[in-house]
């Protein structure tokens, strides 16, 4: 007999408890949903409640299905616009992590831009995968709880007003356009032009100028620098929100990234930028 031999490896069986609930941060947004939507929910508020669930799912798996339930492959359908409401519960609960709200931000500003980015994304075809009408219903449920969104800026981290800059951008208004300004010079100051939170910042303040020669130049400007660029018939707006998408997209892969740095966002100041605001 070989006393030696190595020992018979032990396997972790997940106990039933384990996979009913899920991973913590699905137990974490079903405990906000019931709180905060306790009549009829949408339809991708099953992936809360079934009792069964993906036994190999953990935070990060659970929460690619469950947005992607949402937006299905960044397009629109019939049910996207019912789920908007579990996004806007979410991203307003001081219980969801700011990581998380700015993710669920950031779903809001995608969802609320598919015809715009894809028109920009596929000039001069047309967008495949279209669903005019689900978009527009899209849009406008965005729209709808965007204010109580922007309501929560002076109380929200540094991380998650950023996402939300963007979402102003796309329902612009009277109010929050000149509140940019003051609202992002904090950043300003702290990010200089070349960075990624200093170029978005900055693009943002073009935007909100609303000068659509100025929002020419800049986007033309930054995606020849950086950023995949789009067809010059393009119409400006739709150009310039899918540069904003692909910049939210790149800041929250810096926030989100557990180890190593970036030159332009260390993956440490995650927890500076989502427990503290900063200036304006």
């Amino acid at each position: 007999m070989d006393t030696h031999a190595a020992p018979e490896p032990t396997w972790h069986v997940p106990s039933r408890e384990a996979i009913v609930s899920g991973p913590p941060i699905r137990q974490l947004f079903r405990d906000v949903i019931t709180d905060r939507l306790p009549g009829q929910r949408p339809p991708q508020a099953a992936m809360l409640f079934d009792l069964e669930v993906d036994p190999s799912w953990n935070d990060r798996s659970f929460l690619s299905d469950f947005y992607n339930e949402i937006l299905h492959q960044d397009t629109c359908q019939s049910a996207t616009a019912d789920g908007i409401a579990l996004l806007a519960a979410l991203a307003v609960d001081d219980r969801v992590p700011p990581r998380q709200r700015f993710e669920a931000v950031q779903l809001l500003f995608s969802a609320a831009t598919v015809s715009e980015r894809h028109l920009a994304a596929t000039w001069p075809a047309a967008p495949l995968h279209a669903d005019p009408t689900s978009e527009v219903r899209t849009r406008v449920a965005v729209q709808s709880c965007t204010p109580d969104l922007l309501a929560r800026w002076a109380a929200e981290s540094a991380a998650v007003r950023l996402v939300l800059a963007g979402l102003a951008i796309v329902f612009p208004t009277d109010r929050t356009l000149p509140a940019l300004t003051p609202r992002l010079q904090g950043f300003a100051d702290q990010h200089p032009q070349g960075t990624d939170v200093g170029d978005y910042v900055r693009f943002v303040l073009v935007l909100a100028a609303q000068d659509d020669d100025r929002t020419l130049r800049a986007t033309e400007e930054l995606t020849h620098a950086y950023w995949t660029g789009t067809a010059r018939g393009v119409p400006t707006r739709a150009r310039a929100l899918h540069l904003v998408d692909q910049m939210l997209t790149k800041i929250r892969t810096g926030l989100t990234r557990s180890t190593g740095t970036s030159t332009t966002w260390p993956s440490e100041l995650w927890r500076r930028y989502s427990s503290a605001p900063v200036a304006g």
